[in-house]
């Protein structure tokens, strides 16, 4: 019963965490230096998963090579949801065929 009660907590927390932007900024632009900002966190998370993800392991050339598409790619201006299933498709191909 606690687990369920933890999970609900943490859901009502959550949705209160992503509304409390919009109610208070309103109809107020941010700033441009705050526009920076959001539109590179994105790609740090993708950096800190793949650094947690790779870092304590022997290195897969398999997931190197997706990783590096999935970076080209989005250093491209792809989509990042894109780049990073392109990656995926690549790794499982090489890992497949290979």
């Amino acid at each position: 019963m606690k687990v369920w009660l933890a999970a609900l907590a943490v859901t009502v927390v959550n949705w209160l965490m992503k509304a409390g932007g919009p109610l208070l900024m309103g109809e107020r632009k941010l700033p441009p230096a705050a526009v920076r900002v959001v539109g590179l966190i994105a790609p740090v998370l993708l950096a800190g998963l793949i650094v947690t993800e790779l870092g304590g392991k022997r290195l897969d050339w398999t997931q190197l090579t997706g990783v590096a598409v999935a970076g080209i790619l989005s250093v491209l201006r792809v989509p990042l949801l894109l780049a990073v299933a392109a990656g995926i498709a690549l790794t499982a191909g090489i890992r497949l065929f290979g």
